[in-house]
């Protein structure tokens, strides 16, 4: 791979304005294929085959115009007075017009609804007064009876008259009788208007009014035209005098690609890459083939939406990693270029020399992630997936643009990519070099003939003398305080709930958070999040009878269903056809992510309250959102397994060695649970939500943990990576173990506090956003590299690598010998174009894996080696 990609780097510098050229027109194409063949994206998620898919189904079959989606619209007085009849009229008016658009099953006036229900309770408050009146008059009756019984009896006339006494009696007693099943129906009904009297369409104080929208389709498959359409009635004319507020379910906000925090982002990347390589162009390579990158992933990812389901968040998520490893990765190969062009390597050579060893690492660092990404489809979660593979898009077009885009934009550069100053110096007489750089030159030229090996070591420089091993004491201290901190800051982990945002989560601004808001005050939080419970009930020998005992069966089951505590209340909506299936709307106490509606949810499908008949069936949006929260977090520890068991895999074959996979995975996996922590702690229990200008807290994204998983896996590794490999190379060139992970974590530092800063910078951008769901994925990422780059891979992996000594390279010899070597750091290819590449070249001053153990110099940071 090192001797291809060299290959490939000379000839995209050779070729370069066509390799630019080529680039510039797959940006075209993908402009063009977005605006030929794009589609609408998914504002929400769904997996079939859930619980709740089920229920919607079955209802879809049995019932028309049911199993379809529904969003709600609140309509608020300005004054905070009741509606008047005047502005009662214009709504029904705009209820009507909804009606009509395509898509919409049908559109609930509020009022009429509310009227309806007035009616109903007049009705039973008439029935209730028919039935006290005529047990009044059968009371009266007995009582007479009894009178008249007694002066009978008091006459001695009993005798005489007890037959008339007796059919007098059996008339009260028949009446009673009779009005009994009526009093006991008319209990129900008052029973059942007690039970619906939580669920309304207008408030108590008749300022707010709710109108419900029912689509033909499921929820996840409404059509943004179709929803367009329903919030432009009531938005394009409004009633005088009101707000309208759009809920979460009907109203979709596609995110900005593009925000000011996320720019703010790019900028501290663009200081540092200054920082670091030193010259405008520079800084300024990286960012613009990032930029290339991924505007080419996201336009092909854009154009797909047409085809398939993609889900808002999708793109955004392409975009955040682009950006960070596209920059990253092509940092790594212009500052390896830099520091070979200052020790003398010349202008084509050096561009293929760093694509073959930097471009070489990068390859490897891509793949890594990639296939971590694309592990996603192992969930057999489609969206989640498709998200994973939409990543993994991204990065692979980050490596291609690193390993062919850059050496053509290193090759137009020229000598530019150095300062002035650096030009001048190497201007100058190759005799006024540092003689640090002659010394090189020879080891290099000596390590290339092959005079030095692990038992052969020459002898200590002046340089190698001041870098000493650091003490054992140091490293315990070192070692206890990385996994003392990242314990602790994993705790929150513990008390991790997973879920899908809700209007609460939504921009405080928004409208969605603005409905939640008001639905929440003047209707009661479980109104965000009805349920919709299906019920089988006995019907009966023939449709007709199982009608009419229908009635029976729903009160049985409303009731038991009301007595649970976290039910606020309940109605009856229908009966199929034949009259065996019933459905209610459930009105949890609790809005939709609460932990008391997830029991709930849980309790409804374990209840029977009819003997003999199955379980409750529950959906809804709610209902849907915890399925699908539930099945992924099922799923997060087989893929977590995966990837914990690729990496190990990938270091074994990296290092040769058990121990160093065994500790660098187990740091991924502390730096892993201590993001999540993190995240717990900030997104679901509300700490610094103020200074990070969050809404209100609630369960962290249920898919979170599960993609975080894959990026970090790769993230870790890279920096596993330009860590560990300097310290393997000293080591088998003559080092001794512990001075070896001195060097080798020298070599590396520089590149891996960069490139964490820049992924820091570039994730952190998106902590800001407005949607929750970017935000908190932003901070996850931002600090699982914070921590995995600053306390894992350079606070405690060298500290155990030093405790470890010489065990921490053993492997056994069957499996060394079985085992391929993949070269990531290039140094064959090293060795093979150190004398065909220039007299002057100096392979071992800054950077070469061949470097004798006898020098450290500067080592060469872009590809871990000393």
């Amino acid at each position: 791979m090192a001797e291809l990609l060299y290959r490939l780097g000379r000839a995209c510098a050779r070729r370069a304005r066509t390799v630019i050229a080529i680039w510039l027109a797959l940006l075209v194409a993908s402009a063009g294929a977005f605006f030929l063949f794009s589609g609408e994206l998914e504002d929400g998620f769904s997996i079939p085959g859930t619980a709740t898919d089920e229920v919607n189904q079955r209802l879809k079959a049995e019932f028309d115009g049911m199993g379809g989606g529904s969003g709600t619209i609140v309509l608020q007085t300005e004054d905070g007075s009741a509606f008047t009849d005047e502005q009662r009229a214009d709504i029904a008016e705009l209820v009507e017009e909804a009606d009509g658009a395509d898509g919409v099953e049908a559109v609930v006036d509020p009022f009429a609804t509310e009227a309806e229900r007035a009616d109903q309770a007049e009705l039973l408050e008439d029935g209730r007064e028919q039935i006290d009146s005529a047990r009044a008059e059968i009371e009266d009756g007995q009582e007479q009876l009894d009178e008249g019984r007694a002066q009978a009896e008091a006459a001695g006339l009993l005798d005489q008259l007890e037959e008339g006494f007796d059919g007098q009696q059996a008339e009260i007693d028949a009446g009673l009788e009779a009005l009994e099943p009526e009093e006991e129906q008319l209990e129900q009904g008052e029973a059942m208007l007690e039970m619906v009297a939580g669920i309304g369409t207008v408030s108590e104080d008749e300022t707010t009014a709710l109108v419900i929208v029912s689509f033909t389709e499921a929820q996840e498959e409404v059509s943004q035209d179709t929803r367009d359409a329903v919030i432009s009635v009531f938005a394009d004319n409004p009633v005088p005098g009101t707000t309208v507020d759009f809920a979460d379910d009907i109203a979709m906000e596609l995110p900005s690609l593009v925000s000011k925090a996320e720019v703010i982002g790019v900028i501290v990347a663009g200081i540092v890459l200054l920082v670091m390589l030193g010259t405008l162009v520079g800084a300024g390579l990286p960012i613009l083939t990032a930029l290339v990158g991924v505007g080419i992933a996201t336009l092909i990812t854009m154009s797909l939406s047409g085809v398939l389901a993609i889900a808002d968040i999708t793109p955004i998520l392409g975009l955040m990693l682009g950006l960070a490893v596209g920059i990253d990765y092509a940092l790594f190969i212009v500052n390896r270029h830099r520091r070979q062009l200052k020790e003398g390597v010349g202008l084509d050579d050096s561009v293929g020399l760093a694509n073959g060893t930097a471009g070489n690492a990068v390859v490897f660092a891509g793949a890594t992630v990639l296939i971590a990404l694309l592990g996603l489809n192992l969930t057999g979660i489609g969206f989640l997936g498709l998200m994973g593979s939409v990543g993994a898009v991204a990065i692979g077009v980050a490596v291609l643009i690193a390993v062919t885009l850059i050496p053509a934009l290193l090759a137009l550069v020229g000598m530019r990519i150095l300062s002035k100053r650096e030009r001048a110096r190497l201007d100058a007489d190759p005799t006024d070099l540092p003689d640090k750089t002659a010394k090189a030159k020879a080891k290099a030229k000596a390590a290339a003939n092959g005079q030095t090996s692990r038992k052969q070591a020459p002898a200590k420089s002046e340089k190698q003398d001041e870098l000493q091993p650091m003490g054992n004491g140091r490293a315990l201290l070192r070692a206890a305080v990385a996994v003392i901190v990242l314990g602790v800051i994993a705790l929150p982990a513990f008390d991790l709930r997973q879920g899908l945002p809700d209007g609460s989560s939504q921009p405080v601004d928004s409208t969605q958070y603005a409905a939640y808001t008001a639905i929440t005050e003047h209707f009661g939080e479980g109104q965000n999040g009805p349920l919709l419970v299906t019920a089988d009930i006995p019907g009966g020998p023939d449709d007709e009878s199982a009608q009419d005992n229908a009635e029976q069966y729903q009160y049985e089951v409303a009731d038991a269903v009301h007595a649970l505590d976290d039910v606020d209340a309940i109605a009856p909506i229908g009966v199929s056809d034949d009259g065996t299936l019933a459905i209610f709307q459930v009105k949890p106490v609790e809005g939709p992510s609460s932990e008391s509606t997830e029991e709930l949810v849980h309790t409804l499908r374990a209840m029977e309250p009819i003997q003999g008949e199955p379980p409750l069936g529950v959906a809804g949006m709610a209902s849907g959102n915890i399925d699908i929260s539930e099945q992924i977090a099922s799923a997060l520890p087989i893929y977590l397994t995966v990837v914990v068991g690729l990496a190990l895999v990938i270091l074994l074959l990296v290092f040769r060695s058990i121990f160093v996979p065994v500790v660098a995975t187990l740091g991924f996996i502390l730096s892993y649970f201590a993001a999540l922590g993190g995240v717990v702690a900030v997104y679901q229990w509300g700490w610094f939500g103020g200074l990070l200008g969050l809404g209100d807290p609630g369960p962290v994204l249920s898919f979170l943990p599960t993609i975080v998983v894959g990026i970090l896996f790769g993230l870790a590794m890279d920096y596993m990576l330009f860590i560990g490999t300097g310290m393997r190379e000293a080591y088998v060139h003559g080092a001794p173990a512990r001075l070896a992970v001195a060097q080798g974590f020298r070599a590396g530092r520089s590149v891996v506090t960069a490139a964490a800063i820049i992924m820091i910078s570039v994730f952190g951008g998106f902590i800001f956003s407005e949607m929750t769901m970017i935000s908190s994925i932003g901070f996850a990422l931002a600090f699982g590299v914070l921590l995995d780059a600053f306390v894992v891979r350079m606070l405690l992996v060298p500290a155990v690598m030093h405790l470890a000594g010489d065990a921490a390279w053993w492997l056994p010899a069957w499996l060394d010998r079985i085992l391929p070597d993949i070269d990531v750091e290039g140094a064959k290819l090293e060795r093979a174009h150190t004398g065909a590449a220039d007299s002057g070249r100096s392979v071992g001053a800054e950077g070469s894996a061949d470097t004798v153990p006898g020098s450290v110099p500067e080592p060469d940071v872009t590809s871990g080696q000393r």
